[in-house]
This record gives structure tokens, C-alpha cells and sequence, in this order.
């Protein structure tokens, strides 16, 4: 027997957001970052009783970069294609990051955005102090949230209405849904997915785990995560995509906190020609 189940009021907005997303044409890339320096500068900072989240590098690498590629922190005008309308691309100013949350809403699980804004600007300690915001399980309740609350309460006819009209200036875009989208299922075992989230690029982060590499000649374990970048090829490029994951690659890889203290760890820019991933020999570090 088979049962016909109406979709949760709760998942309408992921629903709409979906049919919108569908006019997107993604073409995925990936590379795999040595996390080295990054859980270096993790451990040092729980021995001073503060605690970094992997997400929390990659969005303050993310706005760095993404402000160093105008191009791909922009997104495709609505209404087209058209026969009467030329394409339009909107570029932004700022890089606002639209961050997948896994929380409970009205006790079931649901996807939520949270938007962190001023990420080409932010340090690490304030990225972290706007992702810790959203850690709640009550997450859902936060005022932010509200339109989203408010799309489930409506008629799916209305709902979807409302939710194109918020869209149709991309103008008011990064308020609502962010200039880039972001995304991290490395709590699990995870190694690497690809997501369009509606933004010219969308980054995708898997677990970190110990790889046999080789580096100078030697094999060595690293700590190794795979990054995911979607991105619309109705608004840029392959070659200036793999110009975006190349310099993430190359950021993260190379971490500095802005104290100026050096850190071991892979050597920055063109590392990858003396770090090659060997297969198996994998541990969760997670």
C-alpha cells in the first residue's frame, strides 16, 4: 500500500526555494585542502579555552576571497531567459554568506539560512561569535527566522508568490538570501557532496580526515578535507570557478589568524604540486 503525504509546512520554504534554484545551471569542481595549519592554529586555541569550528575558517576564507573575485560574488538578474530581455548579472559590494543549518523546527528536522554578513572584513573570533548564535536547538525561534515561519503558515499558492516577490529585486539579494552559499556535512562521515545553493558559487565542505600523502619525496599522514564548489555557469566561467577554489585551496592551506606567528604546515601557492593524496589510510578526526 502507498500513502500520499503532504509536504511539512515546515520544509515549504525549502520547496519553493528549490523550483526557483531550478533555472540555475551548475557545474561542480572539487580539491582537497591540507587542514594542517588550520587544526594547528584549532588545537592551540582550545588550549586557551576557545573553540573554532572547521565552517568558521572556511567562511572567513570565503569572504576573503570571494572579494578578491568580484565575478563570482554576483548572481543572474530574474526574468530571464527571455526573448525580450537581455541577461543581466548583479555584482555586490559586500560578500554575505547564506550558511545551511540542520535545526529542529516544531520538533522535526528542517534546513534553515542564516546570513552572516561582512565577511570579506570579519576576524575569525566574530565569524564564530555569528555561527555560535545559530547553534541552539531554539535556533529556529530567532527573529531572522521569521519570514521563514511565515511561509509555512500561508497557502502554498500565496507562499510561493511570496517568496518569488522577495527574490525579483536582486538588489535586496544579499539581505535575503546571501551573495554566496555555504554548507558542511563533515560531522559525518562525509568525504566530499556538491549543492546548488541559488548564489553564483556554492561551497561545499566534507569531513577531515588523515590521508596518506606525499610530500617532498615522503609519505606522510595529513589531516585532509575535500571542498566542493558549485557554481551557475549562467554567471561565470569554468576557468575563473577553478580561479575561486584554486585561491580557497591556497588561503586555507596557508592560514594566517593575522597575528603574524608562522605556522608548519604545507608551503602556500603551488603546494599541491609536492602534496599528492595516496588512497585508504583514512581516520575520522572528527
Amino acid at each position: 500500500m502507498t500513502a500520499s503525504v503532504t509536504p511539512e509546512r515546515r520544509r515549504r520554504h525549502t520547496l519553493y526555494f528549490l523550483e526557483w534554484a531550478s533555472a540555475q545551471r551548475p557545474v561542480h569542481l572539487d580539491t582537497d585542502i591540507d587542514m594542517t595549519r588550520i587544526q594547528e592554529h584549532r588545537a592551540a586555541a582550545r588550549a586557551q579555552g576557545r573553540r573554532y569550528s572547521v565552517v568558521s575558517y572556511l567562511l572567513h576564507a570565503t569572504g576573503r576571497v570571494l572579494a578578491r573575485h568580484p565575478e563570482a560574488n554576483a548572481v543572474m538578474a530574474p526574468g530571464w531567459p527571455s526573448l525580450l530581455r537581455a541577461p543581466r548579472i548583479v555584482r555586490f559590494d559586500g560578500v554575505t554568506a547564506k550558511l545551511a543549518l540542520d535545526r529542529p523546527v516544531e520538533g522535526e528536522r528542517t534546513v534553515l539560512s542564516a546570513l552572516l554578513p561582512g565577511l570579506e572584513t570579519a576576524s575569525l573570533s566574530e565569524i564564530q561569535e555569528r555561527v555560535d548564535r545559530y547553534r541552539d536547538e531554539d535556533a529556529a525561534d530567532l527573529p531572522e527566522f521569521k519570514g521563514v515561519r511565515t511561509l509555512g503558515r500561508l497557502p502554498v499558492g500565496l507562499g510561493r508568490a511570496a517568496f518569488a516577490a522577495v527574490l525579483r529585486d536582486p538588489r535586496k539579494r544579499p539581505g535575503v538570501f546571501g551573495t554566496v552559499s555555504v554548507s558542511s556535512l563533515g560531522h559525518r562521515t562525509v568525504d566530499g557532496f556538491h549543492s546548488a545553493g541559488g548564489t553564483a558559487v556554492t561551497l561545499c565542505a566534507g569531513r577531515v580526515v588523515e590521508r596518506a600523502v606525499v610530500r617532498d619525496g615522503a609519505v606522510v599522514p595529513a589531516p585532509m578535507m575535500r571542498l566542493g564548489l558549485t557554481f551557475d555557469h549562467r554567471v561565470i566561467d569554468g576557468a575563473a570557478a577553478a580561479d575561486v577554489l584554486s585561491d580557497l585551496h591556497d588561503t586555507m592551506e596557508a592560514f594566517d589568524d593575522g597575528s603574524g606567528t608562522r605556522r608548519s604546515g604545507p608551503v602556500p601557492r603551488g603546494a599541491d604540486r609536492h602534496l599528492r593524496p595516496l588512497g585508504g589510510l583514512e581516520q575520522s578526526t572528527r
